[in-house]
Protein backbone atom coordinates (compact mmCIF):
# COMPACT_ATOMS: atom_id res chain seq x y z
CA UNK A 1 0.00 0.00 0.00
CA UNK A 2 1.00 3.53 -0.60
CA UNK A 3 1.40 5.69 2.44
CA UNK A 4 -1.14 8.35 2.96
CA UNK A 5 -0.11 11.73 1.59
CA UNK A 6 -1.04 14.62 3.84
CA UNK A 7 -2.57 17.70 2.31
CA UNK A 8 -0.49 20.80 2.13
CA UNK A 9 -3.18 23.42 2.77
CA UNK A 10 -3.78 24.56 6.33
CA UNK A 11 -7.48 23.81 6.31
CA UNK A 12 -6.91 20.50 4.65
CA UNK A 13 -4.33 19.56 7.26
CA UNK A 14 -6.96 20.11 9.90
CA UNK A 15 -9.27 17.90 7.91
CA UNK A 16 -6.63 15.20 7.71
CA UNK A 17 -6.09 15.32 11.45
CA UNK A 18 -9.79 15.13 12.15
CA UNK A 19 -10.24 12.05 9.99
CA UNK A 20 -7.35 10.04 11.35
CA UNK A 21 -5.12 7.78 9.34
CA UNK A 22 -6.19 6.44 6.00
CA UNK A 23 -4.50 5.04 2.97
CA UNK A 24 -4.92 6.02 -0.65
CA UNK A 25 -5.25 2.44 -1.81
CA UNK A 26 -6.94 -0.41 -0.09
CA UNK A 27 -4.58 -3.28 -0.83
CA UNK A 28 -6.35 -6.31 -2.21
CA UNK A 29 -9.79 -5.03 -1.38
CA UNK A 30 -12.26 -4.45 -4.16
CA UNK A 31 -12.76 -0.84 -5.28
CA UNK A 32 -15.49 1.05 -3.47
CA UNK A 33 -18.42 1.98 -5.70
CA UNK A 34 -20.12 5.21 -4.63
CA UNK A 35 -23.47 6.27 -5.98
CA UNK A 36 -26.90 7.63 -5.14
CA UNK A 37 -29.90 5.31 -4.97
CA UNK A 38 -33.60 5.54 -4.23
CA UNK A 39 -35.85 2.87 -2.79
CA UNK A 40 -39.23 1.74 -4.00
CA UNK A 41 -40.92 4.25 -1.69
CA UNK A 42 -38.96 7.16 -3.17
CA UNK A 43 -36.55 7.65 -0.27
CA UNK A 44 -33.06 8.83 -1.16
CA UNK A 45 -29.75 7.25 -0.13
CA UNK A 46 -26.00 7.75 -0.40
CA UNK A 47 -24.38 4.33 -0.72
CA UNK A 48 -20.99 2.64 -0.86
CA UNK A 49 -20.46 -0.98 -1.91
CA UNK A 50 -17.37 -2.98 -2.71
CA UNK A 51 -17.48 -4.43 -6.20
CA UNK A 52 -17.76 -7.89 -4.65
CA UNK A 53 -21.15 -6.80 -3.34
CA UNK A 54 -20.26 -6.20 0.30
CA UNK A 55 -22.02 -3.16 1.74
CA UNK A 56 -19.84 -0.49 3.34
CA UNK A 57 -22.59 2.03 4.07
CA UNK A 58 -26.11 3.03 3.15
CA UNK A 59 -27.36 6.28 4.64
CA UNK A 60 -30.63 8.00 4.03
CA UNK A 61 -30.48 11.64 2.89
CA UNK A 62 -33.15 14.26 2.44
CA UNK A 63 -32.57 15.29 -1.16
CA UNK A 64 -32.00 13.10 -4.20
CA UNK A 65 -28.34 13.13 -5.23
CA UNK A 66 -26.78 12.86 -8.69
CA UNK A 67 -23.00 12.66 -8.96
CA UNK A 68 -20.52 11.73 -6.22
CA UNK A 69 -17.17 13.45 -5.84
CA UNK A 70 -14.50 11.54 -3.91
CA UNK A 71 -11.87 13.64 -2.15
CA UNK A 72 -8.47 13.11 -3.81
CA UNK A 73 -6.66 12.25 -0.58
CA UNK A 74 -9.05 11.78 2.29
CA UNK A 75 -11.77 9.21 2.95
CA UNK A 76 -14.45 11.71 2.05
CA UNK A 77 -16.94 12.09 -0.75
CA UNK A 78 -19.55 14.72 -1.48
CA UNK A 79 -22.87 13.38 -2.75
CA UNK A 80 -24.08 16.31 -4.83
CA UNK A 81 -27.75 17.27 -4.82
CA UNK A 82 -29.64 16.80 -8.03
CA UNK A 83 -31.26 19.84 -9.70
CA UNK A 84 -32.89 21.80 -8.06
CA UNK A 85 -31.60 20.54 -4.71
CA UNK A 86 -30.11 23.03 -2.29
CA UNK A 87 -28.35 20.30 -0.26
CA UNK A 88 -25.34 18.06 -0.76
CA UNK A 89 -23.86 15.57 1.71
CA UNK A 90 -20.26 15.20 2.86
CA UNK A 91 -19.75 11.59 3.93
CA UNK A 92 -16.92 9.63 5.54
CA UNK A 93 -16.72 6.76 3.08
CA UNK A 94 -15.14 4.39 5.60
CA UNK A 95 -18.39 4.00 7.50
CA UNK A 96 -20.96 6.31 5.92
CA UNK A 97 -20.87 8.84 8.72
CA UNK A 98 -22.58 12.04 7.60
CA UNK A 99 -20.11 14.83 8.33
CA UNK A 100 -22.00 17.78 6.89
CA UNK A 101 -25.16 18.72 5.07
CA UNK A 102 -23.88 21.39 2.70
CA UNK A 103 -26.44 24.03 1.77
CA UNK A 104 -26.34 26.58 -1.03
CA UNK A 105 -27.38 30.21 -0.44
CA UNK A 106 -31.10 30.82 -0.76
CA UNK A 107 -30.77 32.12 -4.32
CA UNK A 108 -28.71 29.21 -5.63
CA UNK A 109 -29.25 25.49 -6.17
CA UNK A 110 -26.99 22.64 -7.15
CA UNK A 111 -26.96 21.14 -10.62
CA UNK A 112 -25.70 17.73 -9.51
CA UNK A 113 -21.98 17.92 -10.24
CA UNK A 114 -18.74 19.22 -8.74
CA UNK A 115 -15.01 18.56 -8.44
CA UNK A 116 -12.37 18.71 -5.74
CA UNK A 117 -9.10 20.37 -6.67
CA UNK A 118 -6.17 17.93 -6.59
CA UNK A 119 -4.81 19.65 -3.47
CA UNK A 120 -8.02 18.73 -1.68
CA UNK A 121 -8.68 22.12 -0.13
CA UNK A 122 -11.08 23.52 -2.73
CA UNK A 123 -14.35 22.27 -4.15
CA UNK A 124 -16.18 23.67 -7.19
CA UNK A 125 -19.82 23.00 -8.08
CA UNK A 126 -22.19 23.95 -10.89
CA UNK A 127 -25.12 26.02 -9.63
CA UNK A 128 -28.11 28.01 -10.83
CA UNK A 129 -28.65 31.67 -9.97
CA UNK A 130 -32.37 31.55 -9.21
CA UNK A 131 -32.65 35.34 -9.23
CA UNK A 132 -31.75 35.18 -12.91
CA UNK A 133 -32.77 31.60 -13.73
CA UNK A 134 -30.20 29.78 -15.78
CA UNK A 135 -27.29 32.15 -15.23
CA UNK A 136 -24.50 29.67 -14.66
CA UNK A 137 -22.49 29.82 -11.46
CA UNK A 138 -19.48 27.86 -10.28
CA UNK A 139 -19.63 27.82 -6.49
CA UNK A 140 -16.28 27.81 -4.69
CA UNK A 141 -16.02 26.02 -1.34
CA UNK A 142 -13.09 25.60 1.02
CA UNK A 143 -12.56 22.46 3.08
CA UNK A 144 -11.62 23.30 6.66
CA UNK A 145 -11.52 20.59 9.27
CA UNK A 146 -14.13 18.21 7.91
CA UNK A 147 -16.51 20.87 6.65
CA UNK A 148 -16.96 22.76 3.41
CA UNK A 149 -17.64 26.48 3.50
CA UNK A 150 -18.78 28.53 0.53
CA UNK A 151 -16.32 31.38 -0.02
CA UNK A 152 -16.85 32.67 -3.56
CA UNK A 153 -18.40 32.02 -6.93
CA UNK A 154 -17.54 32.52 -10.58
CA UNK A 155 -19.59 32.72 -13.73
CA UNK A 156 -19.75 29.47 -15.68
CA UNK A 157 -19.72 31.69 -18.79
CA UNK A 158 -22.94 30.12 -19.96
CA UNK A 159 -26.48 29.08 -19.14
CA UNK A 160 -27.53 26.08 -17.09
CA UNK A 161 -24.15 24.47 -16.32
CA UNK A 162 -24.29 20.75 -15.61
CA UNK A 163 -21.08 18.72 -15.31
CA UNK A 164 -17.60 20.15 -14.87
CA UNK A 165 -14.27 18.34 -14.77
CA UNK A 166 -10.56 19.10 -14.66
CA UNK A 167 -8.36 19.18 -17.70
CA UNK A 168 -5.10 17.23 -17.29
CA UNK A 169 -3.22 20.30 -15.99
CA UNK A 170 -5.41 20.18 -12.89
CA UNK A 171 -5.95 23.94 -12.98
CA UNK A 172 -8.31 24.34 -15.95
CA UNK A 173 -11.99 23.51 -15.63
CA UNK A 174 -14.05 22.25 -18.54
CA UNK A 175 -17.74 23.06 -18.10
CA UNK A 176 -20.77 21.70 -19.95
CA UNK A 177 -23.27 24.54 -20.08
CA UNK A 178 -26.56 22.87 -20.95
CA UNK A 179 -28.02 26.09 -22.29
CA UNK A 180 -31.40 25.80 -20.57
CA UNK A 181 -32.85 28.39 -18.21
CA UNK A 182 -34.75 26.46 -15.53
CA UNK A 183 -37.15 27.93 -13.01
CA UNK A 184 -36.02 26.44 -9.73
CA UNK A 185 -39.23 25.39 -8.04
CA UNK A 186 -41.29 24.28 -11.04
CA UNK A 187 -38.28 22.97 -13.06
CA UNK A 188 -39.94 24.62 -16.04
CA UNK A 189 -37.63 25.02 -19.02
CA UNK A 190 -37.98 28.67 -19.91
CA UNK A 191 -35.98 29.16 -23.12
CA UNK A 192 -36.28 26.12 -25.37
CA UNK A 193 -36.62 28.49 -28.32
CA UNK A 194 -33.40 30.29 -27.39
CA UNK A 195 -31.07 27.71 -25.85
CA UNK A 196 -27.36 28.46 -25.61
CA UNK A 197 -25.45 25.23 -24.88
CA UNK A 198 -21.68 25.58 -24.82
CA UNK A 199 -18.43 23.93 -23.85
CA UNK A 200 -16.29 26.25 -21.75
CA UNK A 201 -12.68 26.12 -20.64
CA UNK A 202 -11.94 28.37 -17.68
CA UNK A 203 -9.24 28.84 -15.09
CA UNK A 204 -10.24 27.97 -11.57
CA UNK A 205 -10.05 31.64 -10.65
CA UNK A 206 -12.92 32.19 -13.09
CA UNK A 207 -11.06 33.56 -16.11
CA UNK A 208 -12.59 32.40 -19.41
CA UNK A 209 -10.15 30.58 -21.70
CA UNK A 210 -12.45 29.36 -24.45
CA UNK A 211 -16.11 28.87 -25.34
CA UNK A 212 -17.41 26.74 -28.21
CA UNK A 213 -20.85 25.77 -29.44
CA UNK A 214 -22.32 23.04 -31.61
CA UNK A 215 -24.50 24.02 -34.58
CA UNK A 216 -27.63 22.45 -33.06
CA UNK A 217 -28.77 24.96 -30.44
CA UNK A 218 -31.39 22.62 -28.92
CA UNK A 219 -28.72 19.99 -28.27
CA UNK A 220 -28.02 20.46 -24.55
CA UNK A 221 -24.39 19.69 -23.61
CA UNK A 222 -24.75 17.76 -20.34
CA UNK A 223 -22.02 15.29 -19.43
CA UNK A 224 -18.29 15.06 -19.87
CA UNK A 225 -15.29 12.80 -19.83
CA UNK A 226 -11.65 13.88 -20.14
CA UNK A 227 -8.81 11.63 -21.31
CA UNK A 228 -5.27 11.85 -20.04
CA UNK A 229 -4.16 13.55 -23.26
CA UNK A 230 -6.78 16.30 -22.90
CA UNK A 231 -9.39 14.87 -25.26
CA UNK A 232 -12.86 15.91 -24.08
CA UNK A 233 -16.03 14.00 -24.98
CA UNK A 234 -19.51 15.34 -24.24
CA UNK A 235 -22.91 13.68 -24.19
CA UNK A 236 -25.94 15.68 -25.31
CA UNK A 237 -29.69 15.62 -24.64
CA UNK A 238 -31.79 16.95 -27.49
CA UNK A 239 -34.79 19.15 -26.70
CA UNK A 240 -36.16 19.43 -30.22
CA UNK A 241 -38.30 17.20 -32.44
CA UNK A 242 -37.73 13.50 -31.61
CA UNK A 243 -37.47 12.81 -35.34
CA UNK A 244 -34.60 15.26 -35.92
CA UNK A 245 -31.24 13.81 -36.87
CA UNK A 246 -28.85 15.21 -34.31
CA UNK A 247 -25.40 14.05 -33.19
CA UNK A 248 -25.62 13.22 -29.49
CA UNK A 249 -21.91 12.93 -28.79
CA UNK A 250 -19.21 15.50 -29.47
CA UNK A 251 -15.47 15.56 -29.09
CA UNK A 252 -12.75 18.15 -28.66
CA UNK A 253 -9.31 16.72 -29.31
CA UNK A 254 -6.24 18.74 -28.31
CA UNK A 255 -5.77 21.63 -30.73
CA UNK A 256 -9.01 20.91 -32.58
CA UNK A 257 -12.48 22.43 -32.61
CA UNK A 258 -15.43 21.07 -30.66
CA UNK A 259 -17.30 18.88 -33.15
CA UNK A 260 -19.64 15.93 -33.53
CA UNK A 261 -18.29 12.48 -32.64
CA UNK A 262 -19.02 10.20 -35.64
CA UNK A 263 -21.92 7.92 -34.70
CA UNK A 264 -23.44 5.16 -36.70
CA UNK A 265 -27.06 5.91 -37.55
CA UNK A 266 -28.25 2.80 -35.70
CA UNK A 267 -26.52 3.94 -32.50
CA UNK A 268 -27.72 7.52 -32.83
CA UNK A 269 -31.31 6.41 -33.26
CA UNK A 270 -31.02 3.91 -30.41
CA UNK A 271 -30.05 6.71 -28.01
CA UNK A 272 -33.56 8.15 -28.33
CA UNK A 273 -32.18 11.73 -28.26
CA UNK A 274 -30.71 11.28 -24.76
CA UNK A 275 -27.34 10.30 -23.32
CA UNK A 276 -26.58 10.01 -19.61
CA UNK A 277 -23.15 9.12 -18.24
CA UNK A 278 -19.88 9.33 -20.21
CA UNK A 279 -16.55 7.73 -19.27
CA UNK A 280 -13.13 7.43 -20.88
CA UNK A 281 -10.61 4.68 -20.13
CA UNK A 282 -7.38 6.52 -20.88
CA UNK A 283 -5.14 3.43 -20.75
CA UNK A 284 -7.32 1.35 -23.07
CA UNK A 285 -8.28 4.44 -25.16
CA UNK A 286 -11.96 3.59 -24.96
CA UNK A 287 -15.11 5.69 -24.64
CA UNK A 288 -18.24 4.36 -22.90
CA UNK A 289 -21.69 6.00 -22.90
CA UNK A 290 -25.04 5.07 -21.36
CA UNK A 291 -28.32 5.89 -23.08
CA UNK A 292 -31.06 5.04 -20.54
CA UNK A 293 -34.02 6.11 -22.68
CA UNK A 294 -32.80 3.75 -25.37
CA UNK A 295 -31.66 1.12 -22.82
CA UNK A 296 -28.27 0.79 -24.53
CA UNK A 297 -24.62 0.81 -23.50
CA UNK A 298 -21.98 1.72 -26.07
CA UNK A 299 -18.19 1.46 -26.20
CA UNK A 300 -16.03 3.01 -28.92
CA UNK A 301 -12.34 3.16 -29.66
CA UNK A 302 -11.53 6.75 -28.73
CA UNK A 303 -8.89 7.19 -31.44
CA UNK A 304 -10.37 5.38 -34.43
CA UNK A 305 -14.05 5.92 -33.38
CA UNK A 306 -14.67 2.26 -34.23
CA UNK A 307 -17.72 0.89 -32.44
CA UNK A 308 -16.61 -1.83 -30.03
CA UNK A 309 -19.87 -2.62 -28.24
CA UNK A 310 -23.59 -1.90 -28.52
CA UNK A 311 -25.64 -3.90 -26.01
CA UNK A 312 -29.01 -3.55 -24.26
CA UNK A 313 -29.20 -2.75 -20.55
CA UNK A 314 -32.51 -1.61 -19.12
CA UNK A 315 -32.37 1.96 -17.80
CA UNK A 316 -28.57 1.94 -17.82
CA UNK A 317 -27.27 4.67 -15.55
CA UNK A 318 -23.75 5.41 -14.32
CA UNK A 319 -20.54 4.29 -15.99
CA UNK A 320 -16.99 4.52 -14.64
CA UNK A 321 -13.62 3.18 -15.73
CA UNK A 322 -11.92 0.45 -13.71
CA UNK A 323 -8.69 -1.41 -14.38
CA UNK A 324 -10.34 -4.03 -16.60
CA UNK A 325 -12.77 -1.77 -18.41
CA UNK A 326 -16.02 -0.21 -17.21
CA UNK A 327 -18.61 -0.70 -14.48
CA UNK A 328 -22.18 0.22 -15.41
CA UNK A 329 -25.16 0.58 -13.08
CA UNK A 330 -28.84 0.48 -13.92
CA UNK A 331 -32.07 1.95 -12.67
CA UNK A 332 -33.87 -1.33 -13.31
CA UNK A 333 -31.37 -4.11 -13.71
CA UNK A 334 -28.13 -5.47 -12.23
CA UNK A 335 -24.81 -3.66 -12.29
CA UNK A 336 -22.32 -5.09 -14.76
CA UNK A 337 -18.61 -5.20 -15.42
CA UNK A 338 -17.49 -4.78 -19.03
CA UNK A 339 -14.05 -6.37 -19.31
CA UNK A 340 -12.46 -4.58 -22.27
CA UNK A 341 -8.92 -5.94 -22.13
CA UNK A 342 -9.40 -8.21 -25.14
CA UNK A 343 -10.86 -7.68 -28.59
CA UNK A 344 -14.04 -9.43 -27.48
CA UNK A 345 -15.54 -7.46 -24.60
CA UNK A 346 -16.79 -9.75 -21.83
CA UNK A 347 -19.78 -8.82 -19.68
CA UNK A 348 -20.30 -10.06 -16.13
CA UNK A 349 -23.01 -9.34 -13.58
CA UNK A 350 -21.84 -7.83 -10.32
CA UNK A 351 -23.17 -8.98 -6.97
CA UNK A 352 -24.60 -5.57 -6.17
CA UNK A 353 -28.19 -4.58 -5.40
CA UNK A 354 -30.26 -4.47 -8.56
CA UNK A 355 -31.94 -1.33 -9.85
CA UNK A 356 -32.73 2.15 -8.49
CA UNK A 357 -29.22 3.53 -9.09
CA UNK A 358 -28.94 7.19 -10.10
CA UNK A 359 -27.20 8.28 -13.29
CA UNK A 360 -23.62 8.41 -12.00
CA UNK A 361 -21.18 6.30 -10.05
CA UNK A 362 -17.62 6.76 -8.88
CA UNK A 363 -14.93 4.33 -7.81
CA UNK A 364 -12.79 5.15 -4.78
Amino acid sequence: MKRRTLLTGGGALLAAAALGSWRLTSGNRQPLLLSARDDADGHHYAVGYRLDGSQVFVIRVTERCHDVVPHPRLPLALFVGRRPSRESYLVDIRDGRLLQTLATPADRHFYGHGVFHAGGEWFYSTENDTREPGRGVVGVYRLQADRLQRVAEHSSHGIGPHQLLWMPDGETLVVANGGIRTEADSREKMNLDAMEPSLVLMRRDGVLLGREQLPERMNSVRHLAVAGDGTVVTGQQYEGDPQDTVPLLAIKRPGQAFQAFPLGEAQRRAMNQYTASVAIHSDLRLLAVTAPRGNRVFVWDLDTTELRLDVPLADCAGVAAVADGFVVSSGQSRCRLFDCRRSQIEIRHLELPAGLWDNHLRLA
